[in-house]
């Protein structure tokens, strides 16, 4: 036993104070990863993991071309309206027609990074009930929870920002020159459709695309944890 003890305490002393502490700092990392999260810790980490997608995606969305350029959330041309962007084009105004596109998008892009602390608010709904299922749910059940839950309020508080950035851009007013040429057309049927609506639906839309995206690397990749509570609470569904 006493020569047990000698070999411990030689081995001890071979050891620097700062490889001590370093072994000790992985054994509690250990230690706190592998501990089941409290309820409160679950909703805090969902609630974090979110406002880390939001706040990433408003960054890569309202870079430029954020919406633009990236296939899965630009916005085109009011659908529901298609034949104005095709006759527009038949007599000569495809230009204008992409002008119009372009400015939309960046109308998009300006108001990205204001919905934050839209968004943000908007999380506080979570209840703690549902903390669970989601955390153990599929890759994007955050994000449709918060889309469920909060996109009637988001819709509402964010249109007049999209609206102000849509002034801003000029895109209202190219839209509304676009449907007054269409308008002059001989036989179309007249057409004014709101463009604020479907911009900030799109937009929105295009957030919870990117909020989505962010999720996923949440929850598959360790190193996208950046704080010790997303560290505790995911690591649970590796």
């Amino acid at each position: 036993m006493k020569l047990k003890t000698l070999l411990f305490s030689a081995l001890l002393s071979a050891c620097t104070t700062a490889q001590i502490n370093s072994t000790l700092g992985t054994v509690n990392d250990a230690l706190n990863e592998s501990a089941t999260p409290t309820t409160s810790e679950v909703t805090g980490g969902l609630k974090q993991a979110l406002e880390v997608g939001i706040k990433n995606s408003a960054q890569l969305a309202s870079a430029l071309d954020g919406y633009y350029k990236n296939p899965k959330i630009k916005i085109p041309f009011p659908p529901e309206v298609k034949e104005v962007e095709t006759k527009l084009r038949q007599i000569g105004l495809g230009k204008e027609v992409d002008k119009f596109v372009v400015t939309l998008n960046r109308g998009a892009e300006n108001a990205a990074n204001k919905s934050v602390p839209i968004f943000v608010n908007a999380i506080t709904s979570m209840s703690i009930n549902d903390a669970w299922g989601i955390l153990k749910g599929e890759d994007l059940a955050a994000t449709n929870y918060l889309k469920k839950a909060t996109y009637a309020q988001l819709q509402a508080e964010f249109k007049p920002v999209m609206k102000q950035s849509l002034d801003q851009v000029n895109a209202t007013k190219y839209y509304g020159d676009l449907v007054s040429n269409y308008n002059k057309i001989p036989f179309v049927k007249k057409v004014n459709p709101n463009l604020d609506d479907y911009a900030t639906e799109k937009a929105i839309d295009g957030l919870f695309y990117l909020v989505g995206e962010e999720e996923k690397k949440i929850r598959k990749d360790p190193m996208k944890r950046t704080t010790e509570l997303l560290k505790k609470v995911f690591a649970q569904q590796d």
